[in-house]
């Protein structure tokens, strides 16, 4: 049996997604929440959305906490995604840091990985010895599922087909027989990430020295201004005196309260 979502159903949805990861679904977004969740309540052998809200709410429901923020959540990302970031970071970032040879960046909504490897690519590839620098990325997301296959570091090729043949000659092994079709980051890169769950609407985030740089792209969009201004005040406090905020291109925070000096489109500076 397929079950139905009701209008009340659906508001207690809302409400509870938003409570537990601020985002705000929007009310055309009930025929994703029937299709993703359905399959869910079968296997749980529930009969209603209620028994299925009911029970993650409940003291045995938290592992199925992760399975519905999992099943709701969007991660489509890319190598290399809006790379004006990337310049800037290789361009006006690190050779201010050339004497300390030591960053620190904060990826706080990794996705399957992309964004991170593409960091910490652009960080070996921006000095002239990387061995001699201290780099550390630290990548989170909500969704455990899309941070077990970013951790794998294993794409398959048409991920990488837009990239430059030398960039992946340096930093991908390529796969044989079976694996033919699939690359897999080498060490060098993987070594540099930390991937880690981290929910953004907690209060405080399991970061202990503070960051050069926190990419937060394409997120905030899914957020209320009074969200996106408690995100990026926590942002602020996390990021040393000069530090960097990068930001997706389709967000802006001239809405949103905060302390940021405006750098360029997308780019904000703690100063």
């Amino acid at each position: 049996m397929n079950a139905t979502i009701s209008d009340t159903e659906y508001s207690q949805f809302q409400k509870f997604i938003y409570e537990q990861v601020g985002i705000t679904l929007s009310g055309d977004k009930k025929t994703l929440i029937v299709s993703r969740l359905g399959k869910r309540l079968r296997m749980l052998e529930l009969s209603t959305y209620q028994e299925y809200l009911d029970y993650v709410r409940g003291d045995a429901g938290q592992e199925e906490l992760t399975n519905l923020l999992d099943l709701i959540s969007t991660n489509k990302t890319d190598f290399f995604r809006e790379p004006v970031h990337f310049d800037f970071l290789r361009e006006k970032i690190l050779p201010t840091l050339a004497d300390v040879r030591h960053i620190r960046i904060w990826s706080s909504a990794s996705s399957s990985g992309e964004e991170p490897y593409s960091i910490a690519m652009t960080l070996h590839d921006s000095v002239l010895n990387p061995s001699h620098w201290s780099f550390k990325v630290l990548a989170s997301d909500i969704s455990t599922r899309v941070l077990a296959k970013a951790a794998a570091g294993v794409y398959e090729d048409e991920r990488i087909a837009g990239l430059d043949p030398e960039l992946v000659r340096r930093h991908f092994l390529r796969g044989k027989g079976e694996k033919a079709h699939f690359v897999k980051v080498k060490p060098q890169i993987a070594n540099v990430v930390r991937f880690t769950r981290i929910n953004l609407m907690d209060d405080t985030f399991p970061i202990r020295e503070p960051l050069n740089v926190v990419f937060c792209r394409n997120v905030m969009i899914y957020f209320d201004r009074d969200t996106q201004s408690r995100l990026v005040r926590k942002f602020f406090r996390y990021l040393k005196p000069g530090g960097y905020l990068f930001i997706g291109h389709s967000e802006s925070l001239q809405w949103v309260e905060h302390d940021f000096t405006y750098i360029a489109p997308t780019i904000y500076q703690k100063m």
